[in-house]
């Protein structure tokens, strides 16, 4: 799905729900209503696959507006401080923005799902409370330079599951000495699923529905004879095949997706099951 800015990603699960008549829907990775980009809808039994989607690394167009530091960390927020840009260096700011490459440490923004205290830190920001989220480990696979037309720098990102871009262009614009907060978004890949190959919201249609085996393209594959599916589908060991120790994989029948699986000293043991005895 390709999510149309102006709504949010529980909006676009509901209207896929009405437009194909599914009971069971949900999506993988929420999208801000001011972002656009790749938004996965899972319906029936694929909703089960949602966290091998969502543990993929995801890829984002950004547009950080620099000088200005909101209390959402983005453009829907209110200002809290501004300072002046014209004295930064492009160079400076390149070499800021690389900084981000690799293993590191994020402090979520005060307006996310993360859990504080039991509740989660939006609705404590909501009721004015100060919230400060723990840090978290994150880790960035790849930064790329797209522009900078002051004050706004343009940037495309690949990050791990749970990297909060608005943080990073907050964090950008604290590390310049001048605040700064994400204006725009897009979220252009997760893992090797592209927002190019997905369908607008207003084509949703039956013949748009795709069989669940493509957002799992990641992970190897594990081919069943019928014994090994009749283990599969009751969710008992299959003792054939190689692998690695806590590596998962696809069981497959033919075309059908029996199961996701992790290996053990002893075969695959599946930890979700989507075929049928």
């Amino acid at each position: 799905m390709d999510k149309p800015e102006g709504i949010t990603s529980h909006d676009v699960v509901q209207r896929v729900r009405r437009a194909l008549r599914v009971r069971s829907a949900g999506h993988t990775g929420t999208l801000d209503p001011f972002a656009t980009g790749l938004l996965v809808v899972l319906l029936g039994r694929a909703t089960r696959l949602a966290r091998f989607v969502e543990a993929q690394a995801k890829t984002y167009y950004a547009v950080a507006r620099l000088g200005i530091t909101t209390d959402t960390d983005d453009r829907t927020g209110a200002v809290v401080e501004e300072h002046p840009v014209e004295r930064l260096d492009a160079a400076d700011v390149r070499r800021v923005l690389e900084g981000f490459l690799g293993p590191g440490r994020q402090r979520p923004p005060a307006y996310s799902a993360k859990h504080v205290d039991g509740e989660r830190s939006y609705r404590l920001a909501r009721r004015g409370e100060t919230v400060v989220p723990a840090e978290v480990a994150v880790m960035v696979h790849a930064v790329e330079w797209v522009r900078w037309a002051p004050p706004e720098l343009e940037f495309r990102i690949t990050a791990s599951a749970g990297t909060y871009i608005r943080a990073v262009a907050r964090d950008l614009g604290a590390a310049l000495g001048v605040g700064g907060h994400l204006r725009a978004l897009r979220r252009e890949a997760i893992g090797g699923l592209l927002v190019e190959d997905a369908i607008p919201l207003e084509a949703i249609g039956p013949e748009s529905v795709r069989s669940p085996v493509s957002v799992l393209g990641h992970l190897p594959v594990v081919t069943l004879d019928a014994v090994g599916r009749g283990h599969a589908v009751h969710g008992r060991m299959v003792p054939e095949g190689a692998g690695e120790p806590g590596e998962l994989a696809r069981l497959m029948a033919g075309e059908e997706l029996v199961a996701v699986a992790r290996r053990d000293t002893e075969g695959w043991q599946p930890v979700v099951v989507l075929g049928t005895p």
